[in-house]
């Protein structure tokens, strides 16, 4: 069979690479792709000529090419429902309709289906009027939390440690405009403390299946100082995850949104993140659902699991979930981004990247590299966005895993390269 994938970024690498390994797989069409996906032998092929917005290209593209399955992997098309014009025209695709979606595209919608269905999440008000969001911020004091309510590329969130950067962040947004449409409503929730987790699953509208927990690592400079990014890296499993907590999020944020969905008569499909904030005590609390697998989380998760990733999306597409097992890697994985020089703000773009190894992974499986803002351009590998690369390895311990990582990303080497020197270092407490 034949595959599409949607998206460009080291999430699509490293489901490309996992889905090639398909004994059912003839063909994984990645579009766009990116310069890992470009060097790519044997099953995966970049299609650089289509844009993602071009929704009816990549179903014409479907048909054309007897697609068997499609998975979507960035958030954007599925906000622009690429899901429903696939499925209107009778093609195979994995992720959430438009009005599904909403879970991701909408941080207001998401906050008032959790409060409705009462999945335990922060407190908040949304906003749309600066004047009053300022007000409130006064009322409620800091730290606390603004988010842009529409997409903003991960842009979009400030936890604002005083008064100062909470009025700032409501100015950037509401009254500068600086998020465009994403930010024309706010919505301000309360801090809350503890340990992030991202829990990650697979739903067929009715029945779930859990992918191996893990963890990312927003901030961009060494102990979670600087300013939020996509994502500096991650690991699986994360062991604040325990097996009572995983049962806890399952039972009490994961089935009643499943629930909840198809009650509100829009039945979800695809990949749901849960972001968890998981307090000291066991008391867990979403921050916020994604509708699509985590960039940096895919590249771990991808590097431990063991069994025919195309085999469980084909019976999710069929509802048939409840029909699969997955088998992991016990193995800790941990994937460390390097990005580009003034990234998360304007990165630098076009620099060669030397010392890159051959294959994505290494001879004894012990370390990976997946591709990101990476382009081929005249045979060689330069950078073309932020986040460049994403660099895993894999061993019994997490220092093990740690110190695996950071030996291979000695070897690579561009200009104004940049990357967190403490990845993993929560769990190794």
């Amino acid at each position: 069979m034949k595959i599409l994938l949607i998206g460009s970024g080291g999430r699509e690498h490293a489901l490309a690479w996992k889905m090639a390994q398909s004994p059912s797989v003839q063909k994984v069409y990645v579009a766009p792709g990116n310069g890992g996906t470009a060097l790519a032998k044997n099953k995966i092929d970049g299609i650089e000529n289509i844009a993602l917005r071009d929704l009816q290209d990549l179903a014409d593209f479907a048909k054309r090419e007897k697609i068997h399955l499609t998975v979507v992997g960035p958030e954007a098309p599925l906000a622009q429902g690429i899901v429903d014009v696939f499925r209107n025209q009778g093609l195979r695709i994995f992720g959430p309709s438009q009005l599904a979606a909403q879970l991701e595209s909408s941080k207001d919608f998401a906050k008032s289906f959790m409060k409705r269905h009462q999945i335990p999440t922060a407190e908040y008000r949304t906003f749309s009027n600066a004047l009053e969001a300022h007000e409130y911020i006064e009322l409620k004091g800091a730290p606390i939390v603004i988010k842009a309510d529409g997409l903003a590329a991960g842009k979009g969130v400030v936890v604002a440690m005083n008064l100062t950067e909470a009025h700032a962040a409501v100015e950037m947004m509401l009254s500068d405009n600086q998020l465009g449409d994403a930010g024309a409503r706010v919505v301000i929730e309360e801090f809350l403390e503890g340990e992030e987790a991202s829990f990650i699953v697979l739903v067929d509208g009715k029945h779930v299946l859990a992918l191996a927990t893990s963890q990312d690592h927003k901030r961009l400079l060494d102990g979670d100082l600087g300013p939020n990014t996509g994502g500096m890296g991650a690991y699986s499993p994360a062991p604040v995850v325990s097996p009572e907590i995983h049962a806890k999020v399952l039972r009490e944020i994961i089935m009643p949104t499943v629930q909840g969905m198809a009650t509100d008569g829009i039945p979800y499909t695809g990949f749901l993140y849960a972001g968890l904030m998981i307090h000291p005590s066991g008391q867990v609390k979403t921050l916020e659902f994604n509708c699509r697998m985590g960039d940096p989380e895919t590249q771990p998760i991808m590097a431990r699991l063991k069994s025919d990733l195309v085999f469980a999306l084909n019976q999710a597409v069929d509802g048939k979930l409840n029909e699969v097992e997955l088998e992991w890697d016990r193995r800790i994985a941990l994937g460390v981004v390097i990005a580009s020089a003034n990234y998360p703000n304007t990165p630098k773009l076009g620099d060669i990247i030397h010392g890159l190894p051959s294959s994505v992974v290494s001879d004894d499986g012990e370390q990976m590299v997946f591709h990101a803002g990476t382009q081929l351009i005249d045979g060689k590998i330069v950078t073309s966005g932020g986040r460049v690369l994403c660099v895993i390895g894999l061993s019994g311990t997490l220092r093990g895993a740690q110190q695996k990582a950071y030996d291979l990303i000695q070897q690579i080497q561009f200009n104004g390269m940049q990357y967190r020197n403490d990845i993993g270092h929560r769990a190794l407490k």
